[in-house]
């Protein structure tokens, strides 16, 4: 079997559904309900239940695929943890701390977005996952990262480091806690 994968003239999507619980604006979507062929579908459980760290995941679609991985993993010796793997059978079977999780970065972007509007910039809810993809004015997205650090003591990153379409942009994640929002909301006024 392991031979056999990787059939000529195909071309495999592997789609990094890693951050689908955190779609704004619609339901969450899989590559799979298109199609499972040619397909594979990676899923992680360090956005979804704070897993982060633990490498806790699993991938789903073409059934050669995924036969020819399982096979391929049993010889390089991955294994996770006891401990790392009841953690994540536990993940899987709560949906509650879920949902507690996508209204948590949904408060949160919202929150951000006030903040940045009271700035003057505009700034637009994302379709997915937890960051902020911010037009820096003037496209002048170091001297921004340099003014929101200066007024605000708020850390955030410039695009240009996630390749040359992020240039002229920042990149806001909203991971800081509450309380760190609040004190953002009370610096700039909101």
């Amino acid at each position: 079997m392991i031979a056999d994968w990787g059939r000529a003239n195909e071309v495999t999507v592997l789609s990094d559904e890693c951050y689908v619980e955190f779609t704004w604006g619609t339901s969450p979507k899989s590559v799979l309900q298109s199609t499972k062929e040619g397909v594979l579908a990676i899923h992680s459980l360090s956005k979804r239940s704070n897993l982060a760290g633990m490498r806790v995941g699993f991938y789903a679609g073409d059934v050669e695929l995924v036969g020819y991985l399982r096979e391929v993993r049993k010889h390089q010796g991955f294994m996770l943890s006891g401990p790392a793997q009841n953690a994540g059978i536990a993940a899987l079977n709560d949906q509650v701390h879920v949902d507690a999780q996508i209204q948590l970065y949904l408060e949160r972007l919202s929150r951000l977005i006030a903040i940045f509007e009271s700035l003057g910039i505009e700034t637009t809810m994302p379709e997915g996952a937890f960051y902020l993809w911010i037009a820096a004015p003037k496209a002048d997205e170091w001297r921004l990262v340099e003014k929101l650090a200066k007024n605000l003591g708020m850390v955030v990153t410039p695009g240009e480091f996630f390749g040359e379409k992020g240039k002229g942009y920042i990149r806001v994640a909203a991971v800081a806690t509450d309380d760190r929002i609040e004190l953002l909301e009370q610096r700039a006024g909101v």
